[in-house]
């Protein structure tokens, strides 16, 4: 039943509750009340424990691998998924067109995929489509978030792009012949094996199929080599974000790193020219400040499919199920059906997000000094800026893209939730260090692997064990704080350890493999 639960879990993970109820609001950061302060809440003495320890340590020392990865086994991979060893693929058995569902960050996957599949089926692909949807409520396309020129002549040794069918393809009822083929009908992640046999025979005939919802539809084991490599090709090389979406997000990097004189590690691979740019620009140039980013997976969609509880008693509980029954009906009708995990065993099991409260308690464990300029990614966290006290409180130096840019930079992203996103995803990846608050997030997932890919054994990321973490905070009312932090911090060291993809895992999130990666060593 746990794995059910998870599989469900897959669809909900890229969703963005920008038009959530009343009781989620915006980031917003506000400075801490002077005075001491009492928190209260299942954690109140561990938050309390936290801020004298914090107060306490402000002269100290943070610890040594805080801001580091295991440099010299990190260090031994190094990018090589832009090499290639075939000849250009002509796409003579018809046209792909997809229609990706989900936020940015669904749609990115569903688009290297798609390249992935033109190349199996020996097709040409038309520039994808993104699915409108009424939870994000954003009509931006393909073309408004990446360039598409950039797109298409970097992939032109791969396989063939155009921008559109041909004109004597144009007028047919694609659906009436029998070429659509939604996610219905393609499980997760399937075999190449699945494409040569049941969609090639329909390409052939009809000589275009259209995937309307296709998203995580293509396994990532077993599959050909360069096939594989060419997936990382499209994710870490193909994907640019368009100008726009660079200038504002080169002009928030240069805000987190105080004007600094030096552009970040992965400025130039993220924003391009407009790094520089952003430095030329100011004469006022400084010594780089550090910055940790911290994505808050703890929206309403993702706090109501999780079935976890969260301390709020009964509201909470009708408000997460009144919003399940709206967005998640499939979820609504399993819990009448089936005897569900309970709250308790869900936490247990690592399958409940951290909330801010635990993620706070987290950082104040691991070590992060007070002073830590952090960055907060995350559309509207369920239960609002009262949710968020203990975080301002604890780091009073809590920053968001809203308070870093002005109304008029924001402007031009107005109403395009996508956008907005993209420059969470900037910020995320550029940091100096990163910490997720759920490992299955698709951003957390991306962010991770391009630091890994390009970060040359320098970018840490926080992957916090959700399970070993649920067994530390049930003990919150007796355990004292150098044990907290201890056992903290042993749990999110053993994370950091650098591996190799585990077989049939995603190369978005884990790109050291022979087909994204070499070995210097």
């Amino acid at each position: 039943m746990l794995l059910r639960l998870q599989d469900h879990r897959v669809g909900s993970d890229d969703r963005s509750s920008r038009n959530a109820s009343s009781v989620s609001a915006q980031v917003k950061v506000t400075k801490p009340s002077k005075g001491k302060k009492h928190y209260g809440g299942i954690y109140g003495r561990l938050l309390a424990l936290a801020a004298h320890a914090l107060a306490e340590g402000q002269n100290k020392r943070e610890p040594k691998d805080l801001w580091q990865e295991p440099v010299v086994p990190a260090s031994a991979w190094r990018p090589c998924a832009d090499q290639r060893d075939w000849e250009p693929n002509e796409g003579k058995n018809g046209y792909i067109m997809v229609t990706a569902n989900g936020g940015i960050n669904q749609q990115r996957v569903a688009v290297c995929n798609a390249v992935v599949l033109a190349r199996l089926l020996n097709a040409t692909l038309v520039v994808p489509k993104f699915m409108y949807s009424s939870v994000w409520k954003d009509v931006s396309q393909f073309g408004d978030i990446y360039q598409e020129e950039h797109f298409i002549k970097y992939l032109a040794p791969d396989i063939r792009i155009v921008k559109e069918l041909p004109e004597e393809l144009k007028s047919l009822d694609l659906e009436a012949i029998g070429s659509v083929v939604t996610h219905v009908y393609v499980r997760k992640e399937s075999k190449p094996s699945f494409y040569l046999k049941n969609i090639l025979p329909i390409l052939l005939q009809k000589r275009v199929v259209h995937f309307v919802g296709f998203g995580n539809r293509l396994a990532f084991d077993p599959i050909p080599f360069q096939l594989q490599r060419l997936r990382c090709r499209c994710n870490f090389h193909a994907l640019q974000f368009v100008p726009k979406i660079q200038e504002t997000a080169a002009l928030l990097l240069e805000r987190l790193h105080k004007h600094s004189a030096q552009p970040g590690l992965l400025d130039h691979y993220l924003v391009g020219p407009h790094a520089v740019a952003a430095m030329i620009a100011r004469s006022d140039r400084a010594k780089a400040s550090k910055y940790l980013a911290l994505h808050l997976r703890f929206e309403i969609d993702m706090v109501a499919h999780s079935l976890c509880e969260f301390g709020g008693g009964e509201q909470e509980g009708q408000e997460l199920e009144a919003y399940r029954q709206i967005h998640f009906p499939a979820l609504t009708e399993l819990k009448k059906t089936e005897k569900l995990p309970s709250p308790a065993m869900l936490r247990s099991e690592g399958l409940c997000p951290l909330t801010p409260e635990e993620a706070v308690l987290m950082l104040a464990a691991l070590g992060f000094n007070r002073k830590t300029q952090i960055y907060v990614a995350g559309a509207q966290i369920y239960g609002g800026t009262s949710r968020l006290a203990a975080l301002t409180s604890l780091y009073p130096n809590l920053v968001t893209k809203e308070n870093l840019l002005s109304s008029a930079e924001l402007e031009p992203f107005k109403n395009f939730s996508s956008q907005l996103a993209a420059l969470d995803f900037i910020a995320c990846t550029a940091a100096d260090a990163f910490a997720m608050t759920d490992s299955g997030s698709q951003l957390s997932s991306l962010v991770s692997g391009y630091r890994i890919y390009y970060g040359g054994g320098r970018m840490p990321t926080i992957r916090p064990n959700k399970r070993r973490l649920a067994d530390i905070f049930v003990k919150n009312n007796t355990i004292e704080w150098k044990v907290f932090e201890q056992r903290v911090r042993k749990a999110v060291r053993q994370t950091k350890h650098v591996q190799s993809r585990p077989k049939a895992r995603s190369v978005y999130r884990y790109p050291r493999c022979k087909e994204c990666m070499c070995r210097t060593d």
